[in-house]
């Protein structure tokens, strides 16, 4: 199922809770990935707003759980208000607590993002059979984000995705791989097909959301395929026989 957490609010919404976290990734010595509080804070708050907005929700606020120390504070708020100014949205409230009794060796930081979604507007299960898949940006994670942010999905794209008239559903990639988040969006839909010859590493994790799995109207690919350039990468699909067919 998709990485939210559905929560009744009344007859007609619900709140939506989305998570991330990152550690080992930081400005500490013994950091396997060395990068400011404030590119964490980025990346991370990404991935949960990318899960937010891509079923419909607005996002209300953030916590943060901090075991970095006081002094990182002021960059997570920097990151944060990047990615909000990136998707056209108005400052988030931020709250969340900092660990300060211990230090630890590596960096560590989770963001949890709180937002709320009508029941009739949530963007969840409304691919139809004749529906066409694309992957737009690629699969990165580690060093690799920093070294290929070309092959990145960039959150300006994904906002115009969002309001696309031609696609129909999106899903972040995480640490799962492409695979599986096609699978979640047959699975939500009720689809049975299978993938075509794929260049596409389909297991590999995409770290922080650095693409998404689209479904998409057929028609409208060539405008999705300007949209997107060369991050653009369609998925041919194979539909599978049904079981009931005769032998001759």
């Amino acid at each position: 199922m998709r990485d939210v957490l559905f929560l009744p609010l009344g007859e007609k919404e619900e709140l939506v809770i989305a998570a991330d976290n990152i550690g080992a990734i930081g400005e500490k010595e013994c950091d396997n990935v060395s990068v400011s509080y404030k590119e964490v804070a980025y990346y991370s708050l990404r991935v949960a707003m990318m899960e937010i907005l891509s079923i419909g929700a607005h996002p209300l606020s953030v916590t943060i759980s901090d075991f970095n120390g006081e002094s990182a504070w002021h960059l997570y708020e920097q990151g944060i208000e990047s990615v909000c100014h990136e998707l056209g949205l108005e400052p988030i409230t931020i709250v969340g607590s900092s660990e300060t009794n211990f230090s630890l060796m590596q960096s560590a930081v989770g963001f949890t993002l709180i937002g709320k979604v009508k029941k009739e507007e949530k963007r969840m299960a409304r691919t139809p059979r004749n529906a066409s898949f694309a992957v737009i940006g690629s699969p990165l994670v580690g060093e690799e984000v920093l070294e290929q942010s070309e092959k990145i999905l960039p959150l300006s794209l994904f906002r115009k995705l969002l309001s696309e008239e031609g696609v129909y559903e999106l899903i972040p990639v995480g640490s799962k791989g492409i695979g599986h988040e096609l699978h979640v969006l047959r699975q939500l839909n009720g689809h049975d097909f299978s993938l075509g010859s794929v260049d596409l590493p389909l297991d590999k994790s995409a770290g922080p959301a650095t693409c998404v799995v689209i479904s998409y109207k057929v028609e409208r690919e060539s405008v999705i395929r300007e949209l997107c350039g060369e991050l653009f990468q369609p998925l041919a699909k194979k539909e599978k026989l049904s079981s009931n067919r005769k032998e001759n």
